[in-house]
């Protein structure tokens, strides 16, 4: 049986959320498989960066739910990694998916795991830009993480290839976010 304080926090995190406007789909929703492992993310991290998946986008939830299956069966079967490794990816339906969530270690960047949230973005933003409600979403999302503490008001963000040999988070993505206010080059 759930207590009173339970249902409490419950409606205030509903609310906080409806306040950002975003949705996030649980793992459970999306019907994600659970974690080999779990190792646990402080609270008050001074970093986010930001990734795309440089697989196929999504338009609908439906759509979006099969590229989180997809996803986090490359990630665990093929790489081998206890989960997902993001702890969130927005779909180009602008619905925010739990990867590995709140205060959940994550397998997105080398020696910036510990240190940082992990935010991708699904779909190759080599060859297009993400969409309006991506971006949106993703804003919403660091604002929301700031408020739950997750991440530090005066946080840092990056876009993957600042913090690793590699061309994520795509060529229009990395463009985008060198605008928002929190990038540091």
């Amino acid at each position: 049986m759930f207590s009173k304080s339970f249902f409490c926090l419950v409606a205030v995190l509903l609310c906080a959320q409806a306040v950002f406007g975003i949705t996030i789909i649980s793992k459970s929703e999306w019907g994600g498989r659970n974690p080999t492992s779990k190792s646990t993310l402080a609270s008050g991290l001074s970093y986010a960066v930001i990734h795309h998946t440089e697989g196929s986008s999504c338009s609908t939830k439906a759509a979006c739910i099969q590229q989180m299956k997809n996803i986090q069966s490359y990630h665990m079967d093929s790489l081998g990694w206890a989960d997902i490794g993001y702890n969130f990816l927005i779909g180009g339906d602008g619905n925010i998916y739990e990867g590995r969530g709140w205060n959940v270690l994550g397998a997105h960047a080398s020696n910036w795991n510990s240190k940082s949230l992990g935010i991708s973005l699904m779909g190759n933003f080599n060859n297009y830009s993400p969409t309006a409600v991506q971006i949106s979403a993703a804003k919403e999302l660091l604002a929301y993480a700031v408020t739950k503490g997750q991440i530090t008001s005066g946080y840092i963000l990056y876009g993957h290839r600042q913090v690793g040999s590699t061309d994520c988070p795509g060529t229009y993505l990395y463009s985008e976010i060198k605008s928002w206010s929190h990038w540091k080059a």
